[in-house]
């Protein structure tokens, strides 16, 4: 009689590990995925950052271009060289982005 407890009581542990042994694996694979998805979204992140960092850049050389006066024929010519500038500059944002 002591046995049939015993075994009962063994019986029931095994079943309790195996769920608990279960958990603990799709717990894992989850972590891992948690981890995979972060660093995505930190990539993503960083991304995004230089991408509002180019565009600040780009804010600011369109003032200085804004502010120049175009009375003077090298100012048109430099007016024209970060217009180009500006350009290249979308082309490379634009190319990081994808």
């Amino acid at each position: 009689m002591e046995q049939d407890v015993l075994k009962t009581s063994l019986s029931g542990l095994e079943r309790k590990m195996v769920v608990l042994i279960n958990d603990h694996k799709n717990l894992k694979q989850e972590v891992n995925t948690l981890k995979t998805e972060n660093s995505s979204l930190k990539q993503s992140l960083r991304q995004r950052e230089d991408q509002l960092e180019g565009f600040r850049n780009q804010i600011k050389i369109t003032k200085i271009v804004d502010n120049i006066h175009p009375e003077d024929e090298s100012v048109s010519d430099l007016r024209k060289t970060v217009d180009d500038y500006i350009r290249e500059i979308d082309k490379c944002i634009a190319h990081l982005s994808r």
